[in-house]
C-alpha cells in the first residue's frame, strides 16, 4: 500500500515535529492499529484501523506515535512476509506524523506508569509516549478501554465482538 503522494511529508517535516519541545497531538496510535491497516488478513480491523491512518494523513501533525511503534511495525510487517526493504518504506512513510524518541526522561516517565499501574514496560513506554505527544487519547487494542493514565485516556476502536 503506497500513501497519497499528498500526504506524505519529508524528513525534514518530521524534523519540525522533533524540534517543538511540546508536541500537540490530540491521539496516539498503538502498533496494532498500524499494523491491522497493513494486514490484508485483518478482515474488519483492517477497515476500522485504515480509517484511523487515513484519517491521520488528513490532519497531518494531529496524529503521533513513537519510535517504539515504528519499530514493532517494521518487526510485523516482516513477520507478515513483507520484504525488509518494503518495511523500511512503509515505515519511513510515517517519520512524517509526529514520533516521540526514545528518551531517559520518556524511559522515567514509563518505569514511573509501570510501577503505578501495574503495566508491562512496553505498555507504559506506550502511554508515555501518548501523554509526551501531548495526546488526551490512545488508541489501543491492547490497554484498558476508557482507562485514563494520567490524563492519556485509552480508546479501543474495534468495537466488541
Amino acid at each position: 500500500m503506497r500513501w497519497p503522494a499528498s500526504a506524505k511529508g519529508s524528513i525534514s517535516a518530521a524534523n519540525h515535529f522533533l524540534a517543538k519541545s511540546l508536541m500537540n497531538a490530540t491521539v496516539f496510535v498503538d502498533t496494532n492499529i498500524l499494523v491491522y491497516a497493513l494486514d490484508l488478513d485483518a478482515g474488519p480491523k483492517r477497515e476500522i484501523a485504515l480509517s484511523v491512518i487515513e484519517a491521520g494523513w488528513q490532519t497531518l501533525g494531529e496524529t503521533a506515535l513513537s519510535v517504539q511503534v515504528l519499530q514493532e511495525l517494521h518487526v510485523n510487517l516482516v513477520r507478515l512476509g513483507r520484504s525488509v526493504p518494503e518495511a523500511t518504506r512503509i515505515v519511513r512513510d510515517f517519520y512524517s506524523w509526529p514520533v516521540v524518541e526514545n528518551t531517559l526522561p520518556l524511559f522515567n516517565d514509563a518505569l514511573e506508569t509501570q510501577a503505578r499501574w501495574q503495566l508491562s514496560l512496553w505498555d507504559a513506554l506506550i502511554v508515555a509516549a501518548a501523554r509526551a505527544s501531548g495526546a488526551r487519547e490512545l488508541l489501543s487494542e491492547d490497554l484498558n478501554h476508557g482507562q485514563d493514565y494520567g490524563g492519556v485516556r485509552v480508546r479501543n476502536p474495534f468495537p466488541a465482538r
